[in-house]
């Protein structure tokens, strides 16, 4: 399932690789870590909206997956209330990762709902 959504995500968007936080010339998302690199670009880097855009779009886009392909009674992530800006939660992946770093050679949509689950765990 987490295949398939890394999947989906690598065929719609451009993606950040390891030489520069936010290199919009490099098409390749290897890791985890070049996911948190892309969330994790500075205000004042000349690649900063593009890098914003893209790991919104990335980590939306991932969620959006779920909820569509899933069905409400298996899911393990559950949007709390009040939702979450995106800001919000792609700060939160960004420290839990670095946290985490036995899983940033992970796939990045994988390391994404780990983070997902452990901080909003559906309650059953």
């Amino acid at each position: 399932m987490r295949r398939l959504i890394l999947a989906a995500v690598l065929m719609t968007s451009g993606v950040v690789a390891a030489a520069d936080p936010a290199d919009s010339s490099t098409f390749a998302l290897p890791d985890a870590n070049a996911l948190v690199r892309a969330c994790s670009v500075p205000p004042e880097h000349k690649l900063y909206a593009n890098a914003m855009g893209f790991c919104h779009g990335v980590l939306t886009g991932a969620y959006r997956y779920y909820e569509a392909t899933v069905t409400a009674e298996n899911r393990f992530v559950c949007t709390p209330n009040p939702v979450p800006t995106r800001t919000v939660v792609m700060n939160g992946f960004v420290a839990w990762a670095k946290a985490h770093p036995q899983y940033m050679k992970d796939p990045p949509i994988d390391t994404l709902f780990r983070y997902l689950e452990a901080t909003f765990p559906c309650k059953k």
